[in-house]
């Protein structure tokens, strides 16, 4: 049912799925960045899930194979997702894909990379506006690793407390040297953490996400060297829940997924929030009974879950509603 394509946009390794059903008029194009920590993950991982995206939505989906960490540190990977999307849009007449109907989307790491390179084009009126962009259960902040949702899923698999702070090290240095730090709060001056505590905070969860088990934790400070190697945290390219309102308020509608059993859960409620408070139409979808990593189980037909399917299923109908 789709045409596959390997590509190459701007040396960035892409593949496109095209819907073999003739469309009357232009179709909806998505660009899609993988999950994996910036660590792991490709075209070959996500693929089962890009089919399914181009097959049920009938959208050309161009799947971007971007570099990854440690050997690529940050901002590699945000560097190909960017570049690569701005090569489709200028190019974007040769897929059929309309101009006004170009949609963003990734997961878990992918969602990052989405949040960071919707936000550098809210502001560029040299190329179409976004439609919307689709964010799964997305990292997008590692200045708290004590939120309520990382306290109360600290051992949840797929993805542990520890493996996340991991990740974001491994994009950022090359290196987890810092891990402790990162972990407990004092790799970010009190006065900085303080002053994003408007965007990046506990207060701004909704109560019912405090009462399993969540202990507000102290703010330590931080010593000088280890800013010096942590301070691009403070990059909303890195850490989109810290861009600013004037970029915040540009963004287009948006669809967050987020799973309960999660870690990263309440970076997804914090930008909801954040998204809402600057006049953004947000449509949030929150699985109960879901997990990291639930919606691409690994491109197998037997290890899948009913969640996961409902999960796939909302953001096929938000697709289908642009």
């Amino acid at each position: 049912k789709l045409f596959i394509k390997d590509l190459w946009f701007e040396k960035v390794p892409v593949r496109i799925y095209h819907p073999k059903v003739p469309s009357a008029s232009q179709r909806r194009g998505v660009m899609f960045f993988h999950g994996g920590g910036w660590v792991s993950g490709s075209l070959e991982t996500h693929e089962k899930l890009c089919r399914s995206i181009a097959r049920e939505s009938e959208s050309v989906v161009v799947s971007v194979g971007y570099r990854l960490a440690p050997e690529h540190k940050y901002p590699a990977a945000y560097e190909d997702c960017l570049n690569a999307t701005i090569h489709f849009m200028k190019n974007i007449e040769h897929y059929g894909v309309d101009p006004a109907r170009l949609i963003i989307c990734g997961d878990s790491a992918g969602g990052n990379l989405a949040a960071a390179v919707s936000q550098t084009l809210a502001g560029r009126s040299d190329l179409p506006r976004l439609r919307a962009q689709v964010l799964i259960y997305p990292g997008l902040q590692a200045l708290d690793f004590n939120l309520p949702s990382y306290q109360q899923n600290r051992g949840v698999p797929l993805l542990f407390r520890e493996r996340a702070a991991f990740y974001v090290l491994q994009y950022l240095n090359g290196n987890t040297s810092n891990l402790e730090e990162v972990l407990d709060g004092s790799h970010i001056p009190i006065d900085i953490k303080l002053n994003y505590r408007k965007w990046v905070s506990p207060d701004n969860i909704p109560e019912k996400f405090k009462v399993r088990g969540y202990k507000p934790h102290v703010l330590l400070d931080c010593t000088t060297e280890v800013f010096e190697t942590m301070k691009r945290f403070c990059e909303p390219n890195l850490c989109p829940l810290l861009a600013e309102d004037a970029i915040v308020q540009q963004l287009p509608e948006t669809f967050i997924l987020t799973c309960e059993y999660d870690v990263l859960r309440d970076d997804g409620l914090l930008y909801k929030k954040r998204l809402e408070d600057n006049g953004v139409r947000v449509t949030w979808y929150h699985l109960e009974d879901g997990f990291h990593g639930i919606i691409n189980p690994f491109n197998s037909d037997w290890l899948s879950f009913s969640s996961g399917k409902r999960g796939l299923h909302n953001i096929m109908n938000f697709l289908k509603s642009l």
